[in-house]
């Protein structure tokens, strides 16, 4: 970790006994950081140590990101004169707390054994396909006990290993999600709320209050949208004013379950609702790629939903605004 004060720099190890003298040393003082794999930590033992933390976004500090001769020494430099002339051009972050990191990373570690699946079932497919045969449709939790029987003789030492395998991190992905449905349950009964709309899971509930951490941390839901990437950028100069994608700052992994629960909202499960009727006539309208940003769309407008249920505390009324117009009513 490099370490700079006024004239003085040095270097400090990035372990605790370490880093606490140096901070018992320097404080009161304010600590400027980079977000980053071990930040909370850090920031949570300079904290305990007495010292103001602001955790930078590098993402938003171009001086940083786009320096032609960027290394340690010249970003600890920029974020220290950045950070005494205005540590709001750093777009500080906020940690969360020591509990909140510990489930997400349950929930993360499930994400991590589904994308293993995943790649382990497109593996099967894809060496079965260069045999000429296919292999049928089902789902990934069924993969394994349809396919056993189905391999050529000729895979069979190579994939056989592959399917129980493919079976084996199943199994530990239903213990994931009984686990987190439990979790959810018993610490964090906000997530009872989001569950009220169609296509909200234990597992998009819950990542959304642990994202998030606190309602709070968004004052007005109409930023939830921008607050997870799921808004267009915008480049606008003079008359123009071009059409681009959206931003995707924030939790990637967050966001993709939204744009999930929003393909569910606009498949041929979903039920009725404004949330079904808006992406719909969005698609209808919207032309060729008008099915994507209908998911995208609905995605951002469940965050703003969820985001509302969760601050206010209310039953959800899925035809709310379609009451308020005078709409017709399912029968």
């Amino acid at each position: 970790m490099m370490a700079a004060s006024r004239s003085k720099q040095g270097k400090v190890a990035m372990l605790p006994k370490d880093l606490t003298a140096f901070f018992q040393r320097v404080a009161p003082a304010r600590l400027i950081m980079e977000v980053g794999g071990q930040s909370p930590w850090v920031s949570r033992l300079a904290q305990a140590a007495g010292l103001e933390v602001i955790v930078a976004n590098p993402r938003r500090v171009q001086l940083i990101t786009r320096n032609e001769r960027k290394n340690d020494r010249t970003d600890a430099e920029l974020l220290a004169r950045l950070g005494r002339v205005d540590p709001q051009l750093l777009s500080p972050v906020t940690h969360r707390s020591v509990e909140c990191q510990a489930d997400l990373a349950l929930k993360r570690a499930r994400d991590v054994a589904v994308a293993s699946r995943t790649a382990l079932i497109n593996h099967v497919r894809g060496a079965i396909k260069s045999f000429g045969q296919r292999l049928p449709t089902c789902s990934a939790d069924g993969f394994h006990k349809r396919v056993l029987t189905q391999l050529p003789a000729e895979l069979v030492p190579a994939l056989q290993p592959i399917v129980r395998l493919i079976g084996q991190i199943t199994d530990e992905i239903k213990c994931f999600d009984a686990r987190i449905e439990q979790l959810a349950d018993e610490r964090y009964p906000a997530t009872k709320l989001l569950r009220q709309v169609s296509g909200v899971g234990p597992v998009t509930a819950l990542s959304f209050v642990l994202t998030l951490d606190t309602p709070s941390r968004v004052l007005d839901s109409r930023q939830v949208g921008p607050y997870l990437g799921l808004v267009p950028r915008t480049h606008d100069s003079g008359a123009s004013a071009p059409q681009l994608r959206i931003t995707k700052s924030g939790d990637p992994a967050l966001r993709r379950l939204l744009v999930i629960a929003a393909n569910y909202i606009l498949g041929p499960f979903g039920p009725d609702c404004d949330l079904r009727r808006f992406g719909l006539k969005l698609a209808a309208q919207g032309g060729k790629n008008g099915r994507k940003r209908a998911k995208v769309a609905v995605a951002r407008k469940l965050a703003v939903l969820l985001h509302h249920l969760w601050k206010t505390g209310e039953v959800y009324d899925p035809f709310h605004l379609a009451k308020k117009r005078g709409e017709l009513m399912p029968a």
